[in-house]
Formats: structure tokens, sequence, C-alpha cells
């Protein structure tokens, strides 16, 4: 019965367990948005079809999804060398 008047006085976390959890949230989703875009402009991809790689992305646990991408399934291409400018 005590358990049940302990439950009902603190239905939900603390504020400041919110104030925490909330940046870590915004940045995870910001991290998923920047990956799922990069994927979409990306001319080709390593080891995956874009599909599977989307997937990745969004249901493997944030930010293991699109650090896999980036690492894996990212094709770098010509990054490293410089364009030049005409």
């Amino acid at each position: 019965m005590n358990s049940l008047r302990v439950a009902a006085q603190h239905p939900g976390p603390p504020v400041g367990v919110l104030y925490v959890l909330a940046p870590i949230l915004i940045l995870a989703v910001a991290f998923d948005v920047y990956c799922l875009r990069d994927l979409i402009r990306a001319s080709s991809v390593r080891h995956l079809p874009k599909a599977a790689w989307a997937i990745v992305i969004l249901l493997v646990s944030a930010p293991w999804g699109g650090l896999l991408y980036l690492f894996l399934g990212r094709d770098r291409g010509d990054a490293g060398r410089s364009r030049a400018v005409s």
C-alpha cells in the first residue's frame, strides 16, 4: 500500500533529469538527420544499398547506426582531394 502512495506522489522523472536528457536527445536526432541527409545526397555507398543504410541509421541505437554508416557505408570517393576552383 505504501508503494502505491509513493508512486502517486512521484509520477515522473525529476525535472533535473529532463534538463540533462533533452540536449542529448536533440543531438542524437540531429546526428541521425545529418546521416540521412548525407545518405540521400550520396551518389554511391559501400557494402549495403541505400535503403538498408537508412534502416541501419534509424533502427540501430543512436548514435551507433549513424556511426556505422559514416565509417563503413559512406563512399568517400574524392574525399580528401582538394577541388580546383576555376
